[in-house]
């Protein structure tokens, strides 16, 4: 075995070098991409906590009901969020909200396009998927290092992290709805004349809509998995102070910060879930 071990083949100076030599190279793209991501995470933000907390409770809870038209669900937003302000971890709470909204824009705005290009183009497809497995098995602290190189400290590292776990998740899904559409209603629009984008738009993006609202319940869920891991590389969020419970051993404050997250996923779960289509 000693000369299969010492012929080591250089995987991971080749990574360091392609590291190295797009953060000598490339600086200026990751600088504005940094600017952009920050500003729409700030403008979140503004709008999270620049209101007083009860308007923002209250706003959210008219668009939990306007959304979903349950007295019940507004009622238990309403209730959930006024325990997490009651607990003191509104402001956590708020950085976390913004961390997740922008990850699953992000998310989306890729997804949803390379989703269509995969179901449409199957070769483009067997070629994606080794990717997506790759994005969705590689270790989150693997990417957390070049992210932390060309990004620095702060939320945008990992929200870039939270979107390479969580994107692979709505590409399948959108590739998943449209490629399920039926041959007999392509073949009606086509007989009708439609062209191309008609196709898309009027008969495939409709079919595929409750596989794409899956995809963002997903990507939500795995948004809120990654709060913790972002906190390392200096998010702001639930994820510090769900540290600091862990390195203190403090069970106390492990349990609210827990409650907190649990109470933001289910809301967030019951406000976009797909089923709701089905329930007009």
């Amino acid at each position: 075995m000693d000369w299969l071990t010492d012929h080591k083949l250089p995987i991971g100076k080749g990574v360091q070098a392609l590291v190295d030599w797009i953060t000598a190279n490339g600086s200026w793209f990751f600088d504005g991409l940094a600017r952009v991501l920050e500003a729409m995470i700030g403008a979140i933000l503004w709008l999270l906590q620049a209101p007083h907390p009860l308007i923002v409770v209250a706003a959210l809870t008219a668009l939990a009901f306007a959304i979903r038209r349950s007295v019940p669900f507004a009622a238990f937003a309403a209730a959930g969020l006024l325990l997490i302000i009651n607990q003191g971890y509104w402001e956590e709470t708020t950085e976390t909200l913004a961390l997740v909204i922008a990850s699953t824009i992000v998310c989306m705005g890729i997804g949803v396009p390379v989703g269509i290009a995969a179901a449409h183009r199957p070769v483009f497809y067997a070629w994606l998927r080794p990717v997506l497995d790759l994005m969705q098995t590689i270790p989150t602290f693997v990417y957390l290092i070049p992210a932390l190189i060309l990004f620095g400290l702060g939320m945008v590292p990992g929200l870039i992290a939270t979107v390479v776990f969580a994107l692979p998740a709505p590409i399948r899904l959108t590739q998943l709805g449209v490629s399920s559409t039926p041959k007999t209603l392509i073949e009606a629009g086509e007989a009708f004349g439609a062209t191309g984008w008609q196709l898309l738009w009027k008969i495939e993006l409709p079919h595929a809509l409750p596989q794409i609202m899956a995809g963002v319940t997903q990507t939500i869920m795995l948004s809120l998995s990654m709060v913790v891991i972002a906190a390392l590389v200096g998010a702001d969020g639930l994820g510090v102070p769900t540290l600091r419970a862990l390195n203190q051993v403090n069970i106390a404050k492990g349990f609210e910060v827990g409650l907190a997250i649990v109470l933001v996923a289910i809301i967030l779960d019951r406000l976009f879930r797909a089923e709701r289509t089905g329930e007009r």
